[in-house]
């Protein structure tokens, strides 16, 4: 069905749920497992030392979310390649989408008013209305 799940992973509870979700499918379908983390670049940076400050930072800032992923993959019996990714969110992941070849990208609900919705749009609305593969989205 699935051979190579991708799951996006910022470490909010909706995240965090999205990962622990694509490991049990990937365990249940003995599919490849990835998980992407972007690392959100200023929209219009003053300088090239701004970019390179916010990738230092979130380097260290996700350090630990990548190790809890490794751990909670590996106890389910399972690797995980992790990629930490610069860049916007929905373009960065569409990109891993398309480089990796992934057939299922699993994302977690992050819910805000309809208000919100209507006039901004949400990461996860994006993401399902563009992803070339298969969409999970988890409560």
């Amino acid at each position: 069905m699935y051979t190579r799940i991708l799951a996006a992973n910022d470490g909010s509870p909706g995240g965090r749920t999205a990962l622990t979700a694509a490991i049990e499918l990937a365990r249940k379908l003995a599919a490849e497992l990835h998980m992407v983390t972007v690392e959100e670049l200023p929209r219009f940076p003053a300088s090239i030392d701004e970019i390179a400050e916010e990738k230092d930072e979130a380097d260290h800032r996700f350090a630990a979310l990548v190790e809890a992923a490794k751990d909670e993959a590996t106890a389910a019996g399972l690797a995980i390649v992790t990629h930490l990714v610069p860049g916007h969110v929905v373009d960065a992941v569409m990109g891993l989408i398309g480089e990796l070849g992934a057939d299922l990208l699993v994302v977690g609900f992050m819910g805000h008013s309809q208000l919100y919705e209507r006039i901004i749009g949400g990461t996860t609305d994006r993401l399902v209305r563009l992803a070339p593969c298969a969409v999970l989205v988890v409560k």
